[in-house]
């Protein structure tokens, strides 16, 4: 708890509400945006957590794992508001990615991911707005789901942008993330009779010729678990669309949850969060219009694409950036990176990723995206590939 790069000063940590659960046998560890009764929210900024009132009522999300039975380990850091994909907090320090302690742990679900990927807990529970848990996932080497969007409450935390925000979770290993699944769904396991699978040439494509060739076993282990595999034809000069798409409507969406409080307290901020509130603030009514017209154009298209099948592809267009990476680099990167992310966040589609490979000892994979409300079939499906992976 001493590392606050990765563990909150304020709680609550190290607690138990019951020993009798079905996940009575799991660690947890929680990010700084879920409200805990009795005790305050910071959201990764000390401005925030002084001039908020202690919480009133639990997140019903993290209350639910605790009544699991899980051993709660303790509030965890993130990004300021949730607002970068980074993992840095200027306030507490970057968390050192205990996979490659060179390159970012990624984030916003920071804390989250490097708890679980250091063996402190088993389930770190975060939440996705535009790639929160799929990014740390892919730069830490774990599992996680960002669920479909709006069927987990988002009650009682703090927000970044509602329309895309969702609850989400980081595991080491596939079966652990489909428990946690059955409990938070409500759902049992599922062993899916049929399944379509959708490469998508083009993306993977445009990924360096290293990491192309290091997915080429994921695509191998497709043929033994899908009963049909296809091509999905998708141009990557439409990631930009997608991106600018995106940053659009989150932005007009945070302007409006939160500018009237950081409006004069940019200062409290590191500059580049700073920045992006404050570019947000100059978008126009008339440009999210458009913006939600190609969002609505784009979810209608890739509901119809999945309606049979499920998409593969990559879950960032790169390796973790470098910590000596510049600010204009890591910029340019965050848009490629949003470009991807933004696929299932403007349709509100469920989305897991699978750690399924490295390049020169340095986490990497793959994601896969299900028609909404597919949940518990993507948790099988990442119960099966870890299992046809790991006999490779």
């Amino acid at each position: 708890m001493a590392d606050f790069s990765v563990y909150c000063p304020h709680g609550p940590h190290n607690f138990r509400t019951t020993q009798e659960g079905a996940l009575s046998d799991l660690r947890l560890v929680y990010k700084d945006l879920y409200h805990v009764a009795g005790f305050p929210t910071g959201a990764g900024n000390p401005t925030w957590l002084s001039t908020h009132e202690p919480a009133a009522v639990t997140s019903p999300v993290l209350l639910q794992l605790m009544n699991a039975g899980m051993q709660v380990i303790g509030r965890v850091q993130t990004d300021e508001l949730a607002y970068s994909l980074n993992g840095c907090n200027v306030h507490f320090g970057t968390p050192m990615n205990p996979v490659t302690p060179d390159r970012l742990p990624g984030g916003s679900s920071s804390g989250c991911a490097v708890a679980v990927a250091r063996g402190e807990a088993d389930v770190g529970l975060g939440t996705d707005t535009g790639g929160s848990i799929r990014v740390p996932a892919c730069y830490n080497g774990l599992y996680g789901i960002r669920p479909t969007h709006g069927r987990l409450p988002t009650s009682d935390m703090v927000p970044l942008a509602p329309c895309f925000d969702t609850p989400g979770w980081l595991c080491r290993d596939a079966k652990t993330l489909e428990r946690v699944g059955a409990v938070i769904f409500q759902s049992p396991p599922e062993q899916p009779p049929s399944l379509n699978f959708l490469w998508a040439d083009q993306l993977f494509a445009m990924l360096p010729a290293l990491l192309l060739a290091a997915v080429e076993p994921i695509r191998v282990a497709c043929q033994a678990i899908a009963t049909k595999t296809d091509s999905w034809t998708f141009s990557a000069e439409r990631l930009a669309e997608m991106s600018q798409t995106f940053r659009t409507v989150q932005g007009r969406e945070i302007t409006r949850t939160h500018f009237e409080w950081v409006k004069t307290r940019t200062h409290a901020f590191a500059k580049d969060i700073a920045e992006r509130f404050l570019w947000a603030a100059t978008l126009t009514e008339a440009e999210e219009v458009q913006a939600k017209r190609a969002q609505a154009g784009w979810k209608e298209e890739i509901d119809a694409v999945l309606e049979q099948s499920f998409l593969i592809l990559p879950t960032t267009p790169d390796l973790a950036p470098l910590r000596t990476a510049s600010d204009a680099d890591l910029a340019d990167f965050r848009m490629k990176l949003l470009g991807l992310t933004a696929l299932a966040g403007l349709a509100g589609l469920p989305q897991v990723h699978l750690p399924l490979v490295k390049v020169n000892g340095v986490p990497y994979g793959c994601s896969i995206i299900g028609k909404r409300g597919s949940d518990m079939t993507l948790l099988a499906i990442a119960r099966l590939f870890s299992d046809v992976m790991s006999e490779v």
